[in-house]
């Protein structure tokens, strides 16, 4: 039977497993960081970032990683991420929300995140963005 948006494959305990570990967590987040510096539809999310995205690149692969059910390698850095109070110093209103979230389902379309998996991680990375804006 076909996995609906909200089920795990048989073969798959978490998302981690479902995405294909930790190599396709790396990729995803290299081709998210990637988008962000190429396409100008995203220029507000990477004005945001400050020169290099070195930083940022290296602490989403560690909190994805953990946050879809993979090793805490940023929980065993850093502490609970608390993600709003760490985004506080950022401005973020409803076009960085929507650039974000349109640059990682571009980054998850390109880097052949299964389709289920793609929906339900879509909807929760959305919650997640606006739960974040401060203006």
């Amino acid at each position: 039977m076909p996995a609906t948006p909200t089920e795990h494959p048989p073969h798959a305990d978490t998302p981690f497993e479902w995405i294909g570990g930790e190599s396709a967590v790396k990729a995803l987040v290299e081709r998210f960081y990637d988008l962000m510096d190429l396409e100008p539809a995203y220029q507000a999310l990477r004005a945001s970032h400050g020169d290099s995205l070195d930083a940022a690149r290296q602490k989403l692969f560690w909190f994805l990683c953990g946050w879809l059910g993979g090793p805490d390698h940023y929980i065993a850095r850093f502490g609970h991420p608390r993600l709003r109070m760490r985004h506080l110093p950022f401005s973020i209103g409803i076009r960085e929300r929507d650039e974000w979230v349109a640059c990682m389902d571009q980054a998850m379309l390109e880097t052949c995140v299964p389709e289920a998996l793609r929906q339900r991680l879509a909807q929760s990375f959305m919650q997640t963005a606006d739960w974040m804006r401060n203006r």
